[in-house]
């Protein structure tokens, strides 16, 4: 059967000579598979987020997960840790569908551009990762950013707060809309959010397919199995694994970017520049606090986010990863 599926799904793989590009029905699934990933994942762990934004956004409210949960909870309920979720599911979702399709455009663009018998080396092969997923996020972010910034705000208003948003998200874009000379909505974080995205996703992708590789050349090293000897569900679950310790290094290189966006979501830090909120956390706390929290949540949605682009490209009989 599954070599029935791969002959039937053939032609998605196949690339044309002159352009080294594939179908786009290819690059439609990926944008589906990405879409699904980032969507589901980021709006699982909104509870996360709404503490880890509160924390990084205003100074008296508890910094630790556990207690900035329970502050959430205690003040608003089911509601309150929940808060985002809509925003998050649709502005993910749309960020996963161009950074997973679009890295799979940029991918083979490049690699004809280059030349696939010059990709010869580990280090070539990693530049040619990085400059792929790179350019595929500079177009999510786009996609990300209303959405995003939407949801900061939301999560950061705090029960009482006069300029707050509403939790709903058509009411709350034209809460943001109507106050964008404030807000800077719908584009004011961008820059921001390149920063964080665009190395977060160049080491979410480099970081995963290198180590992939690391570990099936260790398995073949130990064991002589090569990938196809696995069973779909097993190479899935190396999949998950690789995608967590990828997205740990994700977290902690961008987590000063991170800090910087959820401060700029505080009515009190909205008119003030990045590097005056910079200097105002200190160095310190802007490389590290909430950092114990976002590489929970960033390792675990790496991992999904893997497992979940895999299992649907494999469900077209496209490989797992």
């Amino acid at each position: 059967m599954s070599g029935s599926k791969e002959s039937s799904t053939s032609w998605l793989l196949k690339k044309d000579p002159s352009t080294g590009m594939g179908p786009m029905s290819f690059y439609g699934r990926c944008m589906g598979g990405g879409a699904l990933a980032c969507g589901i994942t980021h709006a699982s762990v909104v509870t996360l987020d709404v503490a880890k934004c509160r924390s990084q956004a205003h100074s008296q409210w508890p910094s630790g997960l556990v207690p900035s949960i329970r502050r959430t909870w205690v003040e608003e309920g089911m509601r309150g840790i929940t808060k985002g979720w809509v925003p998050t599911f649709y502005g993910y979702s749309a960020q996963g569908l161009c950074k997973f399709g679009l890295n799979e455009v940029f991918k083979d663009y490049y690699t004809h551009l280059y030349g696939a018998e010059n990709l010869d080396s580990t280090p070539k092969k990693m530049l040619l990762w990085a400059l792929a997923s790179g350019s595929a996020e500079i177009f999510a972010d786009v996609a990300l950013c209303p959405f995003e910034m939407t949801k900061v705000k939301m999560q950061v208003t705090l029960p009482g707060m006069k300029d707050g948003v509403s939790d709903s998200l058509l009411p709350a874009f034209r809460d943001m809309n109507a106050r964008k000379a404030e807000t800077k909505f719908p584009f004011g974080s961008l820059q921001p959010l390149w920063f964080r995205q665009v190395p977060y996703t160049m080491i979410k992708f480099v970081g995963f397919y290198q180590t992939q590789n690391m570990v099936y050349e260790e398995i073949f090293r130990r064991s002589g199995k090569r990938k196809e000897d696995f069973s779909a569900p097993s190479q899935l679950a190396i999949t998950f694994g690789c995608g967590y310790f990828a997205g740990i290094f994700c977290a902690i290189v961008t987590q000063p970017a991170d800090n910087l966006v959820s401060m700029k979501g505080s009515a009190e830090n909205a008119n003030k520049s990045f590097s005056e909120l910079a200097k105002q956390m200190g160095t310190r706390d802007l490389f590290l606090r909430g950092l114990t929290t976002r590489i929970l949540m960033i390792g675990t949605l790496t991992g999904l986010q893997w497992w979940i682009y895999g299992a649907w490209k494999n469900m077209f009989g496209l490989g797992t990863s």
